[in-house]
């Protein structure tokens, strides 16, 4: 097997996924009309309600929902070997994924834009609402703490990448004034983008220097300042900050991985790993459990993530132009994001195996696995950076980039501003989702709390916008700084799949009110069952063998509870859909409107 066969497979697939059944969704489905105006229109308020570009919504968008997921998933899972990962993320992308984000995207947009516990509320009744409010409560802290930790590994003693990706932040607000100012969305970009690559050849004059010490920080430090940053990024204005940012990424993001597929295409690396590990039957180093269900966990973006629905029903439904563009911004990016999963998993699989496990292994587990690195030694030289034991995802990507470059002859003298400008880029995305995901939980305390001091309930209230800011970056920032790659991206994976299964609830729920045929219904109802038994048995197998397993590594009441609670949450709500599912089934008005529909 080789790399290019595996990324023209996947591109062609995903290509005619997307103009044929994202046309289907976006067209017989949903029904999308350009007629009538946006919630971005009918509630502009200059701050969250914004209407904005096409391209602008869809860099925002993109940059949200392709944060560390996409990149750390694929190759964490690549311990299964390549055929598992490949599998699930074509299929889980065009089956779930798109249909999911474009369906969540629709049904906020729907009710002005709101959250989607609000929307459940709505579609569902309020036990269903209170219920999904909860859930997504816990769930978007825990996703905050799952993302961070990608970056702490990154960034950890790591002066170069730390500055690199500190001077994008008043590169960002920077180019947002200047854009606000003069309407010039092409020459802030391109500006923005020219000052952050000075910021990465910058990078290496800075170590050892005082400035360099200065950015070389432990984890604990980085867990402090992440949430204290987040805190910032949730309650500033979306133009100032969040938008221009994510912006950025977006062109940093798919210009490197089009750098990655041209050179795949040059280098035409083989793939040394095998389709299937010894792993699937569970016992890995890097994923404890089988390769099912945990292969749908591990990979949650680039396949379907319930993280999206934070963004299809947070920043994204405020800012949208027209409804068609759905299709583009909802369908359309999750495809995208899938090429940035198989790319992932292409930059893993095609290092050495000893090589693979050796970086996301600790030294003393690598060493029981009866392994010997072959190209590690020479790549940590060349990147400037000791990678053993370099866990969590993010190193990974960049030294199997660095590597697959490091064929063509000239690149070698390139090869570390290449690993520290890859880490960059992962970790401004990651920060991106930071950005908007603290944004969404600000919108979802609001909503949650207003319940009970009704002025909370207003997002344009900055006493309640600092409030609600605050108590987010709380909350994720104690699991961050408590908690290891291991447990929190286990507990992540659980939650965030639960979220998914949350969104194709309300999904399904407003395709049965509106669209013209009621199987249209199965676009939603297919990937729920399996996402849906899919993540309960996860759930069970994480809390029975892990969270109250005193011998285990990840052993953890506070994640055992949590994990408990949200699989509760989830089976009211699906009790609570199945019974309004049946009450609209049977209603006669609905069949009425249906079949005048059809006529």
């Amino acid at each position: 097997m080789n790399a290019i066969t595996i990324m023209i497979a996947s591109i062609c697939i995903l290509m005619i996924a997307y103009r044929l059944y994202g046309t289907f969704i976006a067209v017989k489905v949903l029904k999308l009309n350009d007629d009538k105006p946006t919630p971005a229109y009918t509630e502009e308020d200059g701050k969250d309600y914004v209407p904005t570009n096409r391209w602008v919504t869809f860099g925002h968008h993109f940059a949200a929902i392709a944060a560390a997921g996409p990149l750390v998933g694929p190759i964490l899972a690549a311990q299964f070997g390549y055929l598992p990962s490949m599998i699930w993320l074509l299929v889980g992308a065009v089956i779930g994924g798109a249909v999911h984000d474009a369906v969540v995207l629709f049904a906020s947009m729907r009710k002005k834009g709101q959250s989607l516990s609000e929307v459940a509320k709505a579609e569902l009744g309020p036990v269903a609402g209170f219920c999904t409010g909860l859930a997504m409560l816990f769930i978007i802290t825990i996703t905050m703490a799952g993302l961070s930790m990608v970056v702490l590994h990154a960034l950890e003693r790591n002066p170069w990448g730390t500055f690199a990706v500190g001077i994008t932040i008043p590169i960002a607000m920077g180019v947002g004034l200047y854009h606000k100012k003069t309407g010039n969305l092409k020459g802030a970009a391109t500006l923005g983008f020219i000052l952050i690559m000075v910021g990465v050849f910058i990078g290496p004059s800075l170590q050892n220097t005082a400035i360099g010490d200065f950015l070389t920080l432990d984890m604990n430090t980085l867990a402090i300042i992440l949430p204290i940053y987040a805190f910032f990024a949730a309650a500033l204005p979306v133009w100032l900050l969040l938008a221009p940012r994510d912006y950025l990424s977006s062109f940093m993001k798919i210009g490197v991985f089009l750098a990655l597929i041209i050179g795949v295409f040059i280098v035409n690396p083989a793939i040394p790993f095998p389709a299937v590990t010894e792993f699937i039957h569970g016992g890995g180093p890097v994923v404890a459990g089988p390769v099912w269900p945990f292969i749908s966990i591990t990979i949650a973006c680039g396949a379907i993530s319930g993280f999206h629905a934070f963004i299809s029903s947070g920043t994204t439904p405020k800012m949208l132009d027209r409804w068609s563009d759905i299709k583009v911004v909802g369908f359309g990016a999750m495809l995208v994001e899938c090429v940035v999963a198989i790319m992932a998993l292409i930059a893993a699989i095609s290092l050495q195996p000893g090589d693979y496990f050796a970086i996301n292994s600790t030294p003393e587990v690598f060493a029981t696995l009866g392994m010997s690195v072959e190209n590690l030694p020479q790549l940590s030289q060349a990147v400037g950076l000791d990678l053993e034991g370099r866990t969590g995802g993010a190193v990974t990507l960049a030294v199997g980039m660095t590597y697959i470059f490091t064929e063509v002859p000239w690149f070698s003298n390139l090869a570390s501003y290449f690993f520290q400008f890859v880490i960059m880029f992962e970790a401004v995305f990651i920060l991106t989702a930071i950005d908007a995901g603290t944004r969404v939980a600000r919108y979802l305390i609001q909503d949650f709390f207003g319940e009970f001091y009704k002025p909370l309930k207003r997002v344009d209230w900055l006493p309640g916008s600092i409030f609600a800011s605050a108590l987010a970056c709380i909350m994720w920032g104690y699991l961050l700084f408590s908690g290891d790659i291991s447990s929190v991206w286990a507990l992540f994976g659980v939650s965030n799949q639960l979220m998914a299964s949350i969104g194709l609830i309300v999904g399904a729920t407003v395709i049965l009110k509106i669209a013209d045929k009621r199987w249209y219904m199965l676009t939603c109802l297919v990937p729920l069952a399996y996402l849906y038994v899919t993540v309960n048995y996860a759930g069970y197998w994480m809390v029975k063998n892990v969270y109250l397993n005193p011998d285990a590594t990840g052993y953890s009441v506070l994640n055992a509870i949590l994990s408990i609670i949200m699989l509760v949450l989830g089976i009211i709500i699906v009790v609570t859909a199945i019974k309004k599912w049946m009450e609209l089934w049977n209603n006669p008005n609905l069949k009425a409107n249906i079949k005048s529909a059809m006529l």
